[in-house]
């Protein structure tokens, strides 16, 4: 029970009811929908799923850097820290981003400017969010650089992002998120193109800092053993709705939605023989086919003719706290025949 004197704390960040929708042929389709979680201090949330199930979208979301040309936040909630983001207008927007809320992006390269040495770049952040001076900016800069250990940090602040690697420049992109102290950091697939060597480095660097300044993180990735090793809880998307939620050991102890246990069969494991290894059939439908029911169906060893009717609740998993899964045949059936 919850001590009345100290009530549990307000989550850094809170998605309610989000949708986020694209123009296509001349209509508005849903790319995520209904989308809701949220994220505590000093906690990561893991949102995994194969490629085009919103991922990537919902971070553009929370970040508000959908295009407006092309899409929209249709409906919902973003609170950052208790404050309606979706409310403000774009000035108010550019305070926020890269100084409460960072992002560090999937592919360095295309997202750090070619023209501007990597020192430069992280000190225009302090210069504009923090007003700080040429001379200050280049040496909090500095510091950053070997926070994130770069290798002879001073001597390098002077060189561009086509004199880094791979690696080198993700730890700088990482720098740039973390210059203003961020209360948020959205990280979307960081290490997809990393060696696994600069993988481990970077996600235990991650993770201390976390730790050091209290930060809540959303870690954006299909790599299931990554989600082991970096995440407190785990959102798993399909079809633009989260279709499980859970603490990462109860998701990997008892995955319970059939698309979560596809996902797991489809990881490399040292401890089981190769045969073992079993691709998900089929692929995700795109945005253009509307579907009534379970988007996942289609693909589903378990489906039920009511799972082609109608798209399920997020519902508790029972003898599981906290475990919710968004299935008719798996998910606790009191709480389904209740929503039905």
């Amino acid at each position: 029970m919850n001590n009345p004197r100290h009530p549990p704390a307000a989550p850094v960040l809170a998605v309610e009811n989000l949708s986020t929708e694209f123009r296509v042929q001349g209509r508005w389709l849903p790319a995520i929908r209904d989308l809701s979680f949220s994220v505590g201090r000093n906690e990561t949330l893991a949102i995994v799923g194969e490629s085009g199930c919103g991922k990537s979208i919902t971070s553009l979301s929370v970040m508000r850097l959908i295009p407006a040309s092309q899409g929209r936040v249709a409906r919902g909630s973003i609170r950052l820290d208790g404050q309606e983001l979706l409310a403000l207008p774009e000035a108010g927007m550019e305070k926020i981003r890269g100084n409460r809320m960072a992002m560090i992006f999937q592919e360095p390269m295309t997202s750090l400017n070619p023209v501007m040495t990597v020192g430069d770049q992280i000190a225009e952040s302090l210069r504009h969010h923090r007003q700080a001076t040429r001379a200050e900016a280049r040496q909090r800069a500095l510091e950053l650089l070997e926070w994130v250990r770069i290798p002879s940090a001073r001597s390098r602040y002077g060189d561009y992002p086509h004199q880094f690697s791979g690696g080198m420049r993700q730890r700088v992109m990482i720098a740039m998120a973390l210059a203003c102290e961020p209360q948020l950091l959205l990280a979307d697939e960081p290490t997809t193109a990393l060696d696994v060597t600069i993988q481990v480095q970077i996600l235990a660097l991650l993770a201390e800092l976390k730790a050091s300044r209290q930060m809540g993180m959303v870690f954006i990735t299909h790599n299931l053993g990554v989600v082991a090793s970096i995440a407190d809880r785990v959102a798993v998307m399909y079809g633009g709705r989260i279709i499980e939620q859970a603490d990462v050991r109860s998701l990997f102890e008892r995955p319970t939605h059939p698309y979560t246990e596809a996902l797991l069969r489809s990881m490399p494991r040292v401890d089981r023989p190769r045969a073992d290894l079993r691709p998900i059939p089929g692929q995700v439908p795109p945005i253009t086919e509307e579907l009534p029911g379970c988007r996942y169906a289609g693909r589903c060893p378990l489906a039920e003719p009511r799972c082609l009717r109608s798209v399920p609740p997020l519902a508790p998993v029972a003898g599981s706290p906290g475990h919710l899964a968004r299935c008719w045949v798996r998910a606790e059936p009191a709480c389904l025949e209740d929503a039905a």
